[in-house]
């Protein structure tokens, strides 16, 4: 295939195609008329020697060879943007770059105030623009729309870059007064109401039935000892259960970081679950499109120390704990 027989412009049509999956849609976004691009639709069909786009009921449906092509289109134009803009260094000192980031309420609640607090010292007149998983779709982030997510994912597009920024484990949050906090038991667990709590994903979320499965991995967990739990309370905030927790029938699974921020809490306890739960990580992911940019990389590599700072100090916090009760059983020994 002779290179200078193509015209690059052809690819930024597909790319906008297969996103929009409408002639009519990525003309517009394009700037350029319907037939024009019905013409560059034509040539792309014979350089590729398929269909790529066939009209069906649902509106213009790619094909297999189209769905291959997707990521890898999009991952040329953004080296190929990378290649003809100028290379700028960027000066957090001094930038006013706003940053938008989609974020869980999980992630809001554990990492975020660490993040701003170093924000400030190293880019004070920087904006942080942050979105809930229903405000952003995958294409808004493939698109550069929104800098980055960090959330749970239970899957991404094949072209996204994503790093795990730290594993949590679950913790139980209860009234201390809750009869099952004497005896926190599977069956006193079972027999208990419960709360649920969970957002992962991305784009606008829907009620939640609880007679279907797919509730996460807690009851997933539960499945597989046969068993069900209780829930009373369907919520997407995870700082809902704290509040519901007073009532001393209730118990809320939630992830151990989330849990101990309630620790100094005087009608609070927090307990192991009574049965293993498979620990999750928390992600931070991105697009193609921005993965070269000296501001991106820059915001990368600040949320990356963050986290891994909190989880070192997490770390040592647990280490001197330990060995305070150790060296009070050791006192105690001896009285």
């Amino acid at each position: 295939m002779n290179l200078e027989r193509i015209d690059l412009n052809l690819l930024v049509y597909l790319d906008v195609l297969l996103r929009e999956q409408s002639v009519t849609r990525a003309a517009g976004q394009l700037g350029i008329t319907q037939p024009a691009l019905s013409n560059g639709l034509k040539r792309l069909r014979d350089l590729f020697n398929d269909p790529l786009l066939i009209r069906s009921s649902q509106g213009m449906t790619p094909t297999e060879r189209a769905l291959e092509l997707a990521p890898l289109i999009r991952q040329a134009l953004s080296q190929i943007t990378d290649i003809l803009e100028p290379r700028q260094e960027f000066k957090p000192l001094t930038s006013r770059r706003v940053f938008r980031i989609m974020s869980s309420d999980y992630a809001e609640a554990t990492l975020v105030p660490a993040l701003v607090k170093a924000l400030r010292s190293e880019a004070p007149d920087v904006v942080l623009d942050f979105l809930t998983p229903s405000d952003v779709s995958v294409q808004d982030i493939e698109q550069g729309k929104v800098d980055l997510a960090i959330n749970r994912f239970n899957e991404m597009p094949q072209s996204f870059h994503q790093i795990t920024l730290w594993t949590d484990s679950f913790s139980c949050l209860l009234n201390r007064n809750n009869p099952a906090a004497l005896r926190f038991n599977l069956k006193n667990y079972l027999d208990s109401q419960h709360i649920w709590v969970s957002k992962t994903g991305m784009g606008i979320g829907f009620g939640v039935n609880p007679d279907r499965g797919h509730l996460g991995q807690i009851d997933a967990a539960l499945e597989r000892l046969g068993q069900r739990r209780r829930i009373t309370i369907f919520t997407r905030h995870y700082q809902m259960p704290a509040l519901v927790a007073h009532k001393a029938d209730l118990v809320a699974t939630l992830p151990t970081r989330i849990a101990k921020l309630q620790q100094d809490h005087p009608q609070l306890v927090i307990k192991e679950p009574p049965f293993h739960i498979p620990a999750f990580e928390l992600k931070m992911a991105w697009g193609p499109l921005l993965h070269h940019s000296p501001a991106h990389r820059w915001l990368r590599q600040l949320i990356t120390f963050v986290a891994r700072q909190i989880a070192e100090q997490e770390k040592s916090a647990e280490e001197e704990s330990g060995l305070a009760r150790r060296n009070a059983r050791i006192r105690r020994i001896r009285e």
